[in-house]
């Protein structure tokens, strides 16, 4: 399985190739952030976005895309870049056909670390573990969007046994037809007596 892990963001636009399977070892195709000044046009930064992710997709060809979800912050200008360029992420990869998944970043910290409340420098360094690198990525924008990857591809197989478990019930559970409606009775007619 190849996915490319997207860390969301206006400024820094983390992206990551992973290459395996669960339970074994896994690869790095390849790591990098793609940029756009912070003074710059919001249309043009989206434009910048869509154009670096794009060259990732031509370049690696990934089987899945895996997108942070955005989540609740304090800055609200942070989580609407953030959701912009989440947006852009998932708009290139759907309009291939390439299916993506949102994955939480506690949801990721535990996949990685074993822990959900794990701060930034111990998701680098078991970035750098399973991927037996030199040294963790940077910055740690690049770093998130491998651990996004490897955390679809850990997580990604028994979200399809669950996604098949529930359309294999719903294809056992009897289905009941829907009610027909009743045509309204007819008056009756009664036959008098004449006189």
């Amino acid at each position: 399985m190849r996915v490319l892990g997207v860390d969301p963001g206006l400024t820094r636009c983390g992206v990551g190739v992973v290459e395996g399977v669960a339970g074994r070892p896994l690869t790095m195709l390849g790591v990098g952030v793609v940029r756009t000044p912070a003074d710059a046009d919001l249309g043009h930064r989206l434009v910048a976005v869509e154009q670096g992710l794009e060259q990732w997709l031509d370049e690696h060809r990934p089987e899945f895309v895996a997108v942070e979800r955005v989540f609740s912050q304090h800055n609200v200008r942070t989580v609407m870049g953030t959701a912009q360029a989440s947006a852009v992420a998932i708009l290139c990869a759907s309009r291939r056909g390439i299916p993506v998944a949102l994955h939480t970043p506690s949801e990721v910290k535990a996949a990685v670390t074993g822990s959900g409340r794990a701060d930034k420098a111990q998701v680098g360094a078991m970035v750098t573990r399973l991927l037996r690198l030199d040294a963790p990525p940077t910055p740690a924008d690049a770093a998130d969007a491998l651990a996004l990857a490897i955390c679809h591809i850990w997580r990604a197989p028994a979200q399809n046994r669950l996604q098949q478990a529930v359309a294999a019930h719903a294809a056992r559970a009897p289905r009941t037809p829907p009610a027909t409606p009743r045509a309204p009775a007819a008056p009756h007619a009664s036959k008098g007596r004449t006189a």
